[in-house]
């Protein structure tokens, strides 16, 4: 039905009414697509965080829209002509069509990431050569999202071509200038309103951290917010302003200081150990039998790193300090975590840094990176450089030949590359290698076809191809000198994108990996620990603890193995901090605590004790508040390494 002659004022409003429309629709697909992460919502939260929802597109849409309203509302005449409303309504098809593709693409890019996405997503994949192999598979895999995203294109320009603006009622040319500036000052100003969320002296341009008013959980906070708004709203932002928690710096750093300071009291020398770390891609904790005892009869998809534990020490509470792959490297090689931004994308990246590799570097160490990826992928060659390794191995190193076709060289023809290249090296040596074959599309050689078992998740297969690729090279590396001597890591760079089992579909799951070291010389390291908390941050001073490393650094985590530290793991999703610590995670928007729960008796966070007053939750956030202040100092300043 043809829309004719329409008031150009009501036609403005029907257009943004029926984008409101979109929006609310791509928020109840991306709820109802996501909704295994959101488990108990009521129907009371629901209904707030759709009413939220509201405000945030408006705001969302302002951003977008913001130029076309001004189009529509200058006060002449010339408005009303039919080719100017053509030419003009390019300015709503297209931003329109871009906010709806940017909501829908975060329907299934969330449960990577875990978040909206912003414009860091910009520098997280500047360096990829292979878009579109990746874009081309994700249509694949998405189609029907493209499907359901083609058609409210058609609907969107069938809908805009329906309209028919009316000329104008008067021919007075000072009554219509007056009375359409009148209207249009009154538009503009609704318009303002509207970006900045309230009309309010006190109020603010609303910031994703608002969306915590109509939620129970951080973690729901995704629901309320809509793309396009995320993204513009983190459009040159500094992620990163000093906090002052405690009244000096000193009364901070009694509770929580980076500055490590060697044990010298073992007894013995510096140990000069090879290094061997292991980041695996997406080998969450979830899918490892060894580390999931407590489930009845789950044997995982991981039976060598199974056989390997036995022989290891390992932790049934081990985390991620991360949601990305370019937040794996630094937390686990620098000790750095992943709050707010990855520091690879962040303001500070540019930050003098000590690690692994620079620090064993300076003792006689020779160190290299391997990646299996395009050299440049993800920025991994310049942070490994900036990190102090001397030399980078990647796709280009390895030649032609093995690749998946998607991101690189096959997982068991590159271990087996790593176990000989360090074969050519002079120990001691300090080397870390970042996996690649258990990544979407979730492919694996067509020779092992029917050997691993399928699983719920796709992502199980290529675990089980993953765990047998770390079963040839342990097998291989066995066999050669420098074996015995040398110090084995094996992590994850963060969880898989979703989890099946429940209590993996919750805060301790998303951020669960795998903590396990393993030295075939120390015969003592052959146990689970089952009650203390760890991260990957906690990689580089353990390491360089079981070394008796003499000297001190700069590290955020702790060395795992010394009793007298307090052990932790914190992380940052949803606009929130999350530590846990002492059986319990605390939830912190930087300002309130928004959850509180005792994950070991309350595996499925159903009990929220926020609003309890807790001596437990007091400790944890005067802990959480120092690490924070300790942290942003350190970045903002450029104080990731000691003075000379």
């Amino acid at each position: 039905m043809m829309l004719k002659n329409i008031n150009i004022h009501i036609a403005l409003l029907l257009r943004l009414g029926f984008a409101l429309f979109l929006f609310f629709l791509c928020r109840v697909v991306f709820y109802w697509y996501n909704k295994g992460f959101y488990l108990d919502v009521s129907s009371e939260t629901l209904y707030n965080i759709f009413k939220g929802g509201l405000r945030f597109d408006i705001a969302g849409l302002g951003y977008l829209l913001g130029f076309y309203i001004l189009t529509q509302v200058i006060p002449f005449k010339f408005r009303h002509h039919y080719l100017y409303q053509k030419i003009t309504s390019i300015f709503y098809i297209l931003p329109l069509y871009l906010g709806i593709f940017m909501n829908l693409g975060d329907v299934a890019y969330y449960e990577i990431t875990l978040k909206r996405t912003t414009i860091s997503i910009f520098k997280q994949f500047s360096n990829e050569t292979n878009m579109m192999v990746l874009f081309s598979q994700f249509l694949l895999d998405y189609w029907y999202l493209f499907l359901l995203l083609f058609g409210l294109f058609y609907i969107i320009f069938i809908f805009n071509k329906k309209i028919k603006i009316a000329p104008p009622k008067t021919q007075n040319n000072l009554i219509y200038t007056f009375s359409s500036l009148m209207t249009s000052l009154l538009i503009v100003g609704v318009t303002v309103i509207g970006i900045r969320g309230g009309y309010g002296k006190g109020t603010r341009p609303i910031a994703p951290s608002n969306a915590a008013k109509y939620v129970d959980k951080p973690n729901q906070v995704a629901i309320v917010l809509n793309t396009p708004f995320a993204f513009f709203r983190t459009i040159e932002k500094s992620t990163l302003s000093e906090v002052n928690y405690f009244e000096n710096q000193a009364e901070q750093e009694a509770i929580y200081s980076a500055h490590q300071v060697s044990d010298l009291t073992k007894g013995s020398l510096f140990k000069k150990k090879n290094v061997v770390l292991f980041i695996i891609e997406s080998f969450g904790r979830e899918h490892i039998g060894a580390l999931n005892r407590d489930i009845p009869n789950y044997k995982g998809y991981t039976p060598f790193i199974d056989s390997l534990i036995r022989y290891s020490y390992a932790f049934k509470h081990s985390f991620s300090n991360g949601r990305k792959s370019i937040s794996g490297m630094p937390s686990c090689l620098a000790s750095i975590p992943s709050l707010v931004e990855p520091f690879i994308l962040s303001h500070y990246s540019s930050n003098t840094i000590n690690s692994l590799a620079s620090l064993l570097k300076a003792e006689g160490y020779q160190t290299a990176f391997f990646h299996g990826a395009p050299n440049g992928s993800m920025g991994f060659d310049s942070f490994a450089k900036q990190a102090g390794f001397e030399a980078y191995f990647g796709q280009d190193e390895y030649g032609a030949g093995d690749r998946d076709g998607y991101w690189g060289i096959w997982d068991e023809e590159f271990f087996q590359y790593y176990a000989e290249e360090m074969d050519k090296m002079k120990p001691p040596f300090c080397t870390a290698l970042f996996s690649l074959t258990s990544h979407h599309p979730f492919v694996i050689p067509d020779r092992y076809e029917g050997i691993f078992p399928e699983g719920p998740l796709k992502i199980q297969r290529p675990i089980g191809y993953t765990d047998n690729a770390l079963r040839q090279f342990f097998k291989t590396a066995s066999e050669m000198s420098w074996f015995e001597n040398t110090l084995f890591i094996i992590t994850a760079d963060h969880a898989s994108t979703f989890g099946y089992l429940d209590k993996y579909k919750t805060a301790t799951g998303f951020f669960g990996v795998p903590f396990i070291v393993y030295d075939p010389s120390d015969t003592r390291m052959k146990s689970v620990d089952t009650t203390t908390v760890v991260q990957q941050i906690d990689i580089m001073p353990t390491v360089l603890g079981l070394l008796n490393y003499p000297k001190e650094y700069i590290a955020f985590g702790k060395d795992v193995l010394n009793s007298e530290e307090e052990h932790f793991a914190i992380g940052y999703m949803s606009d929130n901090y999350h530590l846990f610590k002492d059986g319990n995670l605390l939830q912190y928007d930087g300002e309130t605590v928004t959850g509180f729960y005792n994950f070991i008796k309350d595996p499925l966070y159903k009990n929220n004790l926020k609003s309890e007053d807790h001596a437990k939750k007091t400790e944890l956030l005067r802990f959480c508040q120092a690490f924070i202040q300790e942290y942003n100092r350190r970045m903002i300043k450029n104080e990731m390494t000691l003075s000379d």
